[in-house]
């Protein structure tokens, strides 16, 4: 049974973990970017309706669906692949880490300011975009780490 679900569990695991590392290389290279070019009301009213939408069912499977899959692998793995593939696994787990720990306490402060007065959205900018876009680039490093270990222990395999 493990050997039958080897191959479909890292397919599996590298396409996640893909998708997450293109999710936050697309935040980190146009998606802040665009934003830091916009006023501070637009940029909290943007980011406060991304972060409520991106809590979907789609994008959990593939956030969450990263370390899981890449725990499935580790299990099912060859010997060989095994190093890599408990990288992988690390790496896929230090990105939701980064995440619920760095981004997501951001994601509230700023949700918090919505409704606030132009001086106060504009102190929670200020207190929100240099850190998260520093959280997201470690995160964007950590899942495309994780995709290069398991693409690795895919030709380990």
């Amino acid at each position: 049974m493990t050997a039958t679900l080897r191959t479909p569990l890292l397919v599996t695991a590298i396409v996640t973990a893909g998708l997450q590392a293109g999710t936050y290389y697309v935040w980190a290279c146009g998606v802040m970017p665009g934003l830091a070019r916009v006023d501070d009301h637009t940029f909290v009213t943007t980011l406060n309706q991304v972060n409520q939408a991106i809590v979907n069912p789609v994008f959990m499977l593939t956030f969450l669906g990263a370390p899981i899959l890449a725990a499935g692998a580790v299990v099912t793995g060859t010997p060989a692949a095994r190093p890599w593939l408990i990288a992988g696994l690390v790496l896929a787990g230090a990105t939701v880490a980064v995440t619920v720990l760095g981004n997501v306490p951001l994601n509230d402060a700023l949700g918090r300011a919505a409704s606030a007065t132009d001086a106060d959205v504009a102190v929670a900018r200020a207190a929100f975009e240099t850190a998260w876009v520093r959280w997201n680039v470690v995160r964007a490093l950590t899942a495309t780490a994780a995709l290069a270990a398991l693409g690795w222990a895919a030709l380990r395999a």
